[in-house]
């Protein structure tokens, strides 16, 4: 089995997260006019949680799409996300106590990394209020420090922290009570795409798309997965399957290496 350390994203990768992330939003640019073609929503409420150290604008394209779409789709609206400050902890309860009260229905969570561990928590204290949770490039399976680049930065910033993320994440904690997806991709330079692997079950799945971790909120694979995940009825559930045309663009998530 490999080290944990062995995980951990390789430097080229890291190193080329901002320049990939630009070539993915340039994808997501071109493809547009295409995105008009994803299922139309039910108009139920989404609430989408960004990365650490990123706010509302990063999840703009992904809340533009989805509200496109007819959903009620709304960002967390506490600024910067610097972890599990007491702001921060109290805010999203809150904003998901006031979606639930405002539309009468319960809400899908969408989060991309550190937002993606944060609606897992939110979903497991509250799960009468959240319908389904969708995580980008997040590592709720994380069992080292070595797993992330980012941990430095998440570290800077502890002594604000009222919760601390105990490692391994999740530990012995069963599946979610509601349908989970994670979307992950090989080519993450920031986490451990092995530390954002779901355990599949019969209403948890894993997606891989060929991404940078800073462009899973606007890549198109991304964009038509998340679609394509919320437009299931409430009370049903079954797993991806891209169609046809785009399977070159969900590789096998069974894959190990």
């Amino acid at each position: 089995m490999p080290s944990r350390t062995q995980d951990r994203p390789s430097l080229p990768l890291y190193l080329t997260e901002p320049s990939r992330a630009t070539a993915d939003y340039g994808l997501y640019l071109a493809t547009r006019p295409l995105l008009r073609a994803l299922p139309a929503g039910d108009g139920h409420p989404v609430l989408v949680l960004p990365g650490l150290l990123t706010d509302d604008v990063s999840t703009r394209p992904l809340r533009r799409t989805l509200r496109g779409l007819g959903y009620r789709t709304h960002g967390w609206r506490l600024g910067r996300n610097i972890g599990p400050t007491a702001a921060a902890v109290t805010g999203m309860r809150d904003r998901l106590d006031q979606l639930c009260s405002r539309y009468g229905r319960p809400v899908t969570l969408v989060g991309w990394s550190l937002g993606g561990l944060f609606a897992r928590d939110l979903a497991r204290r509250t799960p009468g209020s959240v319908r389904q949770v969708v995580t980008l490039g997040s590592p709720f399976r994380m069992a080292s420090t070595d797993q992330s680049r980012a941990h430095r930065a998440f570290e800077r910033y502890s002594h604000l922290h009222v919760e601390r993320l105990a490692l391994p994440m999740e530990g012995d904690r069963g599946p979610l009570p509601m349908p989970a997806t994670s979307i992950w991709s090989r080519y993450d330079g920031i986490v451990s795409w092995q530390a954002c692997r779901e355990t599949p079950g019969p209403r948890a799945e894993n997606i891989a798309v060929q991404a940078s971790h800073l462009g899973l909120g606007h890549h198109p694979a991304v964009l038509y997965a998340v679609a394509d995940r919320l437009a299931q009825p409430e009370g049903s559930w079954r797993p991806f399957r891209a169609p046809l045309a785009l399977r070159g663009l969900f590789p096998s998530p069974q894959a190990t290496r």
